[in-house]
């Protein structure tokens, strides 16, 4: 049986790159959850590749047909959300499948696929180490990040609801340390 690999953390906590990681080992056979969203595309992403780019209109009328496993107004009149359809065709086509969501959504999903899923909680190793992340990405406002900041300090109380948490104080450990979970919870 396939199974879920959920992966959540604060903005710039560095689970997009260990998430990537992951996707380059072929022996996990890992497929993308791609979420959609109502905000615009930024920088280089990609209908399709980074997120399904929805109209709020569309995201909308989604949301009332009960097209989303889950979903998070997770800046004000900013949505994210996972659509159930992606999720059960990669499951049917034998993939595992691996999520980079938000907390709220982290929880959802787990709650839904119970011990089918594995949640991943990735630990920045300071506030302050943080925001130096996301000012380096060099990707968002002063103001934005201010925002990401304030609610990285939200998204951190729900670590104690993930199965496990992996503290990215040394990338390179921090992947090794999520190779190692991932393979043994696939093989279990």
């Amino acid at each position: 049986m396939s199974k879920l690999i959920i992966f959540s953390a604060p903005s710039g906590a560095g689970k997009s790159t260990i998430v990537n990681y992951l996707l380059q080992q072929p022996a996990l056979n890992l497929a993308f959850s791609i979420s959609a969203t109502n905000r615009p595309p930024r920088g280089s992403e990609q209908n399709g590749i980074d997120y399904f780019f929805l109209s709020p209109e569309e995201f909308s009328r989604r949301i009332a047909v009960g097209d989303f496993l889950e979903y998070e107004e997770v800046y004000e009149g900013r949505y994210y959300g996972t659509m159930k359809s992606q999720v059960e065709n990669l499951l049917a086509n034998g993939q595992n499948v691996i999520f980079d969501v938000d907390v709220v959504g982290g929880c959802h999903i787990k709650q839904h696929y119970g011990a089918q899923a594995l949640s991943v909680f990735i630990l920045p190793p300071s506030v302050e180490e943080l925001r130096r992340r996301l000012t380096d990405r060099a990707t968002d406002s002063p103001e934005m990040i201010e925002r990401r900041i304030a609610k990285a300090e939200y998204e951190l109380s729900f670590a104690p609801r993930f199965d496990k948490i992996i503290i990215n104080n040394e990338l390179g450990k921090a992947k090794s340390e999520a190779l190692q979970l991932i393979t043994n919870f696939l093989i279990s």
